[in-house]
């Protein structure tokens, strides 16, 4: 083979390792429901430790990868620039734990998978990306399933207006988290990303809790358990997953990709959670899959 179908089989394998940790990190959070659900402690403590008890193993995972790191920050800047994707991280927790308590969890979890679409749209707008007719369309079928798995058009009018605008609010927040890893990997490593990230996160959160809930600590070892599978499952796995995609894959297919979070979230509500799945869930989740494939092989 010549030096340039050796390397366009390496990208492509590269590619193809980049989908797999993109999936797997959704599958990976799409169980993050099921623990926040389980949690016996208030919706702000529950994202404080789940960024909180994240980074132990991040830390070591850092360690154990720092002589393979590339350069870690030149300055101030660079340190605000590893900062900034926490921050957006932290809020988009905040509000999407408050729009829960709000609104109805179906017009919650709806309006909080939106980020796709301001992913697209701010990086077509600002970002100079080039966003092809068949990705629109992959989109479009994508949210029209989500909308469906949550029981259509007519159970959105059931929510409160506030309670959507935080869920819209979320998923601009975590438009903001992923638009910031992938700019910040183009220089920087998985390792050093998700450790700064989460510490950041981490430091938003705290005094949110402190003024807002009483229960701080959970009081059984079924607690702790609930928190420990948030941190280290859905942070420190998932989102390890989609922080090392992000470097090899768009911006915008990658939040699309996403997507299949709520639908791991109701498969799991029937196995963990002994809830039923109606035929339009099921279809509606047939239906996100076709986006995202769609969207793949176009």
């Amino acid at each position: 083979m010549t030096q340039t179908e050796l390397a366009a089989t390496a990208s492509a394998a590269r590619n193809r390792l980049a989908l797999i940790a993109l999936l797997a990190g959704g599958v990976a959070i799409g169980g993050s429901p099921i623990f926040v659900r389980l949690s016996e402690i208030g919706p702000m403590a529950t994202a404080f430790w789940r960024v909180a008890l994240a980074l132990v193993p991040l830390l070591v995972f850092f360690r154990m990868t720092e002589k393979r790191q590339a350069a870690g920050p030149a300055g101030l800047r660079d340190m605000v620039a590893l900062a900034l994707p926490g921050v957006f991280l932290a809020a988009d927790l905040v509000a999407w734990h408050a729009a829960i308590h709000v609104t109805t969890v179906a017009n919650a979890t709806l309006l909080a998978n939106l980020a796709p679409v301001f992913v697209t749209a701010v990086g077509w707008l600002f970002l100079g990306a080039s966003i092809s007719r068949a990705f629109l369309i992959g989109l479009t079928v994508a949210i029209t399933g989500i909308v469906v798995l949550k029981g259509g058009l007519s159970g959105l009018s059931e929510g409160n207006p506030v309670g959507d605008a935080l869920a819209i609010l979320a998923a601009l927040f975590y438009a903001g988290y992923m638009l910031g890893v992938a700019r910040l990997r183009g220089r920087f490593d998985t390792a050093r990303v998700m450790l700064w990230s989460t510490a950041s996160a981490a430091v938003c959160l705290l005094p949110v809790v402190l003024l807002t809930e009483n229960q701080f600590f959970p009081v059984t070892l079924f607690g702790w358990a609930m928190l420990l599978g948030l941190a280290l499952i859905s942070h420190a796995g998932g989102q390890v997953a989609i922080t090392y995609a992000l470097a090899y894959l768009p911006t915008a297919f990658s939040s699309l990709t996403l997507l299949i979070q709520p639908v791991v979230a109701a498969l799991l509500g029937v196995v963990v959670l002994g809830e039923g799945v109606s035929i339009t869930q099921a279809i509606g989740g047939a239906i996100v899959l076709c986006g995202i494939l769609y969207a793949r092989r176009r």
